[in-house]
């Protein structure tokens, strides 16, 4: 039986995976979370195969959240879902350890397949996906500047993007704000860019808004 952790803030979500994953014989529900800490707080106690992880929840957020699942559950496999296009942020999902990226629009029998191959250790993405993946392995696609952040810079332009503050920023990372600002200095450098309202722009036209 394969054990299936749902963490989405959305409850209609949640109730829509609920039911696609309870209809197969073969997969159970392990538990439901709606916020970051609260799928740590269920992993650490319910045994999970599989883990349905949200790309934007409260709390723990992506990609820290990710990157603490697969480094402390090592034998759960992530299967990241997000209505985020898959070229602004599947890579980097990849990258940090999930074995598979599944946009919101994929239908439920798109589900079953992803659950079932990372099940089995392999790593699901779609048609699109693998191509765009194969063009930027081989060159043919143009390296993207964000790529080059780290995890923690990556984050604050996702907040920077989305209009908050230094301040705002640094009480929702558990940050000082001058660590805030070198952080939002160095995305500057290696975006090359000079302003608040340039690194916004950025954000907006890459769809990376947080």
């Amino acid at each position: 039986m394969i054990k299936v952790l749902i963490a989405d803030d959305h409850p209609v979500v949640r109730a829509g995976l609920r039911q696609i994953v309870t209809a197969e014989p073969d997969m159970q529900v392990a538990g439901e979370a709606a916020e970051g800490d609260g799928v740590l707080t269920l992993l650490a106690a319910t045994r999970t195969d599989v883990l349905l992880l949200d790309l934007t929840m409260p709390g723990a957020r992506f990609p820290g959240l990710l990157t603490h699942v697969v480094s402390r559950y090592p034998a759960v496999r992530v299967l990241v879902m997000s209505m985020h296009p898959e070229d602004q942020f599947a890579e980097r999902a990849l990258r940090e350890g999930a074995a598979g990226y599944l946009t919101k629009e994929r239908t439920p029998q798109d589900l079953v397949e992803a659950i079932r191959k990372v099940t089995r250790g392999g790593t699901y993405v779609s048609p699109t996906l693998a191509e765009h993946l194969a063009a930027s392995l081989d060159g043919r696609r143009p390296a993207v500047a964000h790529e080059a952040l780290s995890d923690r810079e990556y984050e604050v332009l996702r907040l920077i993007g989305a209009g908050k503050t230094v301040g705002e920023i640094a009480v929702q990372l558990t940050l000082s704000p001058k660590t805030v600002s070198t952080y939002r200095t160095r995305i500057l450098q290696k975006l090359g860019l000079r302003t608040s309202a340039e690194l916004i722009r950025y954000a907006l036209q890459h769809q990376l808004a947080s």
